[in-house]
């Protein structure tokens, strides 16, 4: 785990081993206890191509498996 202060201005300074693992740009996100920061890829389609690269259903066969799940849950 590590530690970040605000400067005077209001700037954090992210460790720079978390900087050279997850990048430069980060959403900020509130959650209940406190907020959470976002890695933001430089090519945001890039990283979601490669995060699915291994995906072994077509997105139509996803929705089609997830609309029969919900007719059977809602007991049809």
């Amino acid at each position: 785990m590590s530690e970040a202060t605000l400067d005077d201005r209001g700037r954090m300074t992210v460790p720079k081993e978390l900087r050279e693992r997850y990048g430069d740009r980060y959403r900020i996100v509130e959650v209940h206890d406190g907020i959470k920061l976002i890695p933001v890829a430089d090519d945001p389609l890039d990283a979601l191509r490669d995060e699915f690269a291994a995906a072994e259903k077509t997105a139509d066969e996803l929705r089609e498996e997830a609309r029969e799940a919900a007719f059977d849950e809602a007991g049809r």
